[in-house]
């Protein structure tokens, strides 16, 4: 047999399609077939991602709540700085429920979580600890153009690091439990130690274009950014080393 001929045929082999919706999505026809699959640990990991999207909206709260009698231009401190409050308390409680999903998953027992919960958790990690920090960074004073490609930057490498993730688990060793045994790079939960010096900055009255920690480089340029920028360059950075290798608890 030829080799296009022997590639034709592993090709048109059923043991190589690639996985249908059925293999996420059990065959349930009727109403609401999709809500129906979902097991109670998939349930909480949408709480994580509400979180985060609540996280969201309260940095959008704070960036349109500018009092029109003390804004000044170009200052980001005129928020209500509550809303500020509420979008890094949210980022927290999204960790709560993705430890909770897990924990929840393996108490119901062996297959008690669908592989729809599986992609569901990546995608609500992404938006509780990749976009939801990036909003906050941006409504407490990164807002230039420069912050903007810097926050983009955190938000992508986030996304690669859980797409890695899910592809290369199957690789990673394995303890007695059948657990992993480390971690390839930051996992994006770890995003809560710059949440956590956000709500230091906030806390000590930093926050504002002009007021953020280490001041703005190349001011009054196009290229002008803020120097604390570099914190999320470096996170994102350690997030999708396949060199860092951090112990899974």
């Amino acid at each position: 047999m030829s080799q296009s001929a022997a590639t034709d045929s592993a090709i048109s082999s059923p043991s190589t399609k690639p996985p249908t919706s059925s293999s996420l999505l059990p065959p349930r026809p009727g109403p609401l077939s999709t809500v129906r699959t979902l097991q109670l640990a998939d349930y909480i990991t949408l709480l994580n991602g509400f979180s985060g999207l609540m996280s969201i909206q309260s940095s959008l709260r704070y960036c349109i709540s500018f009092p029109c009698t003390t804004a000044t231009a170009g200052s980001a401190t005129a928020g209500s700085p509550h809303y500020l409050w509420f979008a890094l308390v949210w980022i927290p409680l999204g960790l709560f429920f993705d430890f909770m999903d897990g924990r929840v998953a393996r108490w119901r027992g062996k297959g008690a979580g669908s592989a729809l919960g599986q992609e569901l958790d990546s995608l609500a990690d992404l938006i509780s600890f990749g976009v939801a920090p990036a909003a906050c960074a941006f409504a407490m004073g990164m807002r230039s153009g420069v912050d903007g490609v810097v926050l983009a930057f955190f938000v992508l490498c986030g996304l690669l690091r859980l797409a890695r993730f899910n592809v290369s688990v199957g690789d990673v060793p394995k303890d007695a439990k059948g657990k992993s045994m480390y971690f390839e790079g930051l996992p994006i939960p770890s995003s809560l130690g710059i949440v956590g010096g956000m709500a230091s900055l906030l806390f000590l009255g930093l926050v504002g274009e002009e007021r953020l920690p280490l001041g703005v480089l190349g001011e009054g340029e196009v290229w002008e950014f803020h120097a604390v920028g570099f914190v999320f360059v470096v996170w994102g950075c350690l997030m999708t080393s396949r060199r860092l290798r951090v112990p899974k608890p």
